[in-house]
């Protein structure tokens, strides 16, 4: 596989990197849920939620979280009084927002170090709600423009539609996507796969993208990746796995763990991967429902694991503490917010240190 080169000018060209997600924070970002459509009948159960993802964050990093009209400052500040949550490491942003789902309607991060020190920018990507499914969406597409008047820095125009669940990295070069939502007309019909391999090495400084297949059964998104592998070291990735041959997810997930067995990174050494369980079918009126341990988010001292009441809760914590064991495992209960089509990892956004 040719390894990408940055085009003259770009980000990357100057020096710019997408940092690993257990690189050192400054803070996460959150959007305060207020979306009654997102969550049918359980909206009242879901800020609750965020308040306990808030509190475990705040022993390790600062938290900046966007509230609006629709999820006042006061309210989000009830909140999190009611968990003693220390304020003075929670900065609230007035900010209009369509929905909750930072990590796909906010800013990719993006640091480089320099003669002066480190410099934070960020790239603003298109958004249009996955492909055109949850209007209005034009609130959210405002949202890195907004962070970035916030922080005072640059923002560079990604000149694609790309949502931040659809990627990760190692922070050394190389890059996980899938075909299912990378390549789906519904977000950039004008690019082809090379196409879009040299705008993600452009802007976020990979050197090469490793490309899975299909999401998982439920995935709205059209298989963000964030559902099914994630790097948790250089070289080293967990990936769901469905242990009954018949569950309609088994296949699927059988074929992205032979596609990483067979990758390279950008260092063109063979991955690590580690099988992570997959929980029991979470259903919401008859549809099954995205619910995956993959979705976990790596703060600076904790990682937020979902959890969703079955025997795999503890295989998933177990698995990952191995993995990080310099942090304490915070596992949380999903099921209400799976409702929502996503998890942790769905609505964070990590701001690294510079």
């Amino acid at each position: 596989m040719d390894e990408l080169i940055p085009s003259p000018g770009s980000p990357a060209s100057r020096g710019f990197r997408m940092p690993a997600e257990w690189e050192r924070h400054t803070a996460t970002w959150l959007s305060w849920p207020h979306k009654e459509a997102s969550w049918p009948g359980k909206l009242e159960r879901i800020p609750p939620i965020w308040a306990d993802m808030v509190e475990a964050l705040v022993a390790g990093e600062d938290v900046d979280i966007l509230v609006n009209a629709s999820a006042p400052a006061a309210q989000v500040r009830a909140a999190l009084a009611r968990r003693r949550v220390p304020m003075d490491r929670v900065r609230l942003h007035e900010v209009p927002t369509d929905d909750a789902w930072m990590r796909d309607h906010g800013p990719t991060f993006l640091t480089r170090r320099g003669d002066m020190g480190g410099e934070l920018a960020l790239v603003d990507w298109g958004f249009n709600a996955w492909g055109g499914k949850y209007p209005p969406w034009d609130q959210d597409d405002q949202v890195p423009r907004a962070i970035a008047r916030i922080l005072g820095i640059a923002a560079a125009e990604g000149g694609m539609v790309l949502e931040g669940g659809s990627i990760d990295v190692d922070g050394r070069g190389t890059l996980l996507t899938t075909e299912a939502c990378l390549l789906n007309p519904n977000r950039n019909p004008e690019l082809g796969r090379r196409e879009i391999e040299q705008r993600l090495c452009d802007y976020l400084g990979v050197r090469r993208v490793l490309w899975l297949g299909d999401g998982i059964v439920g995935d709205d998104t059209d298989g963000h990746v964030d559902d099914l592998a994630r790097f948790v070291a250089p070289g080293v990735v967990v990936t769901v796995l469905e242990a009954d041959p018949r569950d309609e997810n088994y296949e699927r997930l059988q074929d992205n763990y032979r596609r990483l067995q067979s990758m390279r990174d950008a260092e063109d050494n063979r991955l690590r991967v580690i099988g992570l369980p997959m929980p029991p079918p979470v259903t919401y009126d008859g549809a099954r429902l995205p619910a995956s341990y993959a979705n976990f988010y790596i703060g600076n001292a904790v990682v937020l694991v979902p959890q969703f009441g079955g025997a795999s809760d503890g295989r998933a914590v177990a698995t990952l503490q191995s993995l990080f064991p310099g942090r304490r495992m915070v596992g949380i209960n999903a099921v209400d917010l799976v409702w929502g089509l996503g998890a942790f990892h769905c609505v964070t956004q990590q701001q690294p240190a510079v």
